[in-house]
């Protein structure tokens, strides 16, 4: 897709949601393209980011299609919130530090693909310095 957003990193781009354009059947998706779908648990406009390139079907919806779409999203504090990934493209690395059930947790593997809860020994519970 040409246009502004096109360029800005995933921290960025969350900042300027309404840049993006909604997703559509019929569009030719790159990998790291960015569009809008639906809204997030706050009512803003979700963020999505594709994982492989495709050209859009009415069945493979963002929210039914995981192996094409990440969401994205930050909370208040700017920690990325936990979300499933769908393979070893999205895996959280060591260091990497997410927001998980209400709780900050830092990842001590790479290509984590398991939860805090599903797999604790991959995570430990962090606290960012005051």
């Amino acid at each position: 897709m040409d246009y502004a957003g096109a360029s800005l990193d995933e921290d960025t781009a969350l900042i300027c949601v309404a840049l993006y354009r909604p997703w559509a059947v019929g569009v030719s998706y790159k990998v790291n393209d960015y569009f809008t779908y639906g809204v997030n648990s706050v009512g803003d406009p979700q963020l999505y980011r594709v994982v492989q390139a495709h050209t859009s079907q009415a069945d493979w919806t963002p929210d039914s299609v995981p192996a094409l779409y990440t969401p994205i999203g930050l909370t208040e504090e700017g920690y990325p919130v936990w979300s499933q990934p769908t393979g070893g493209h999205d895996a959280y690395n060591t260091g990497d530090i997410v927001q998980y059930n209400g709780k900050l947790y830092k990842s001590l593997i790479d290509g984590n693909v398991w939860s805090p809860d599903t797999y604790p020994q991959g995570w430990e519970e962090y606290t960012p310095d005051e």
